[in-house]
């Protein structure tokens, strides 16, 4: 198993900082650096600003990539192309990861002016179009939400970039064993892990495709500070945005994304119960210092450095990369390269 490095917006780094903490990466052991997207930084330049400060400590530098990137946010020639020349930059490098994002929901949705979308339609359009763009072909393409006429991606020779895809449920864990190079995980103890990887297999076979050629990562949030009561709440700050439902959130909704996810695990009381909290008025603090720290552990891990590495291995079972994704329980980049020493390879 490899391990990666995966740094987002909440740590408040400088350029000047990420540079470092990919060359500090890169000198411990660790083979790739990734970020995820939202409407922020451009992620391509950031993978490519890592990539080259890595480079700086080791000959071909960090592979790196975005996990993910929702697709919304560009259309599939857009990211064929930006997917396309980060290649050529870091000397084929770099991983695109796609994902639906939060569009399942009709706030979202209206938010950015989309119609209503099938999506799991939409992500196989993406996928098919993005395999094909960036393995040189001349796309001619009619699918349920999307459509290609004859376009072609002017780059030569065509990048191959790698496509892997962010998948949590049963239907998409199974489209990225038939169509992508990889699934991305989230949030994810051990045992989901293993059926995550099931539902791949299932999808790999029934696509004639070799399970194995399918590289399963995920971000493992990692807390570390020796004082364990502030990493525990800065833990539960993270995870909240994903496993409880949205205010205001249909039926529906609830039965999709990262609170099917979760509910899936089988913490679906728990998270009833921080629901009615934080709906009946409890401001956000403490519904983090209500989250409970044996659901917290068992998806991610919190605690002085001395206990992590173990923790890790243990969440980590059955992936092809486990990604490092620092939560920073104190401002600055201190408390990042504390993590990395923490979990490291060599550490």
């Amino acid at each position: 198993m490899e391990m990666g490095v995966g740094l987002d917006a909440t740590l408040n780094l400088t350029w000047d900082e990420q540079a470092r903490v990919a060359q500090e990466a890169a000198r411990l052991g660790y083979t790739s650096i990734w970020t995820n997207e939202t409407a922020g930084h451009d992620g391509f330049q950031v993978c490519v600003h890592r990539w080259a400060a890595s480079k700086a400590t080791i000959e071909r530098g960090l592979t790196t990539g975005i996990a993910v990137s929702p697709v919304y946010l560009r259309t599939p020639l857009a990211l064929a192309m930006s997917a396309g020349t980060t290649s050529e930059l870091t000397g084929g490098r770099f991983i695109l990861g796609i994902g639906s994002g939060s569009i399942y929901r009709a706030a979202i949705r209206r938010s950015l002016g989309l119609p209503q979308l099938a999506t799991l339609s939409l992500m196989k359009d993406y996928l098919t179009i993005l395999r094909d763009l960036l393995g040189g072909k001349n796309v001619t393409y009619e699918g349920k939400a999307l459509a290609l006429q004859g376009v072609r991606l002017a780059l030569q020779p065509s990048p191959n970039t790698p496509i892997y895809l962010g998948a949590l449920g049963p239907k998409m864990l199974r489209m990225a064993g038939e169509l992508a190079d990889g699934a991305v995980l989230n949030w994810c103890t051990p045992e989901q892990v293993s059926w995550s990887r099931g539902q791949i297999s299932e999808g790999a076979a029934r696509a004639e495709r070799d399970p194995f050629n399918v590289k399963v990562v995920e971000y493992i949030r990692v807390c570390i500070d020796e004082d364990i009561d502030l990493a525990r709440h800065s833990l539960a700050r993270s995870v909240i945005p994903y496993a409880l439902s949205p205010r205001g959130a249909t039926e529906g909704e609830r039965g999709l994304g990262y609170r099917a996810h979760f509910e899936r695990m089988g913490f679906g009381k728990e998270l009833s119960n921080l629901e009615r909290m934080r709906d009946g008025g409890a401001p956000s603090e403490k519904v983090a210092d209500a989250f409970p720290p044996d659901l917290l552990q068992k998806v991610g891990y919190y605690g002085s450095s001395a206990g992590a590495a173990k923790a890790l291995k243990k969440l980590a079972e059955g992936l092809d990369v486990a990604i490092v994704r620092v939560v920073a329980a104190r401002p600055g980049v201190s408390s990042v390269l504390s993590a990395l020493h923490a979990c490291g390879p060599v550490s």
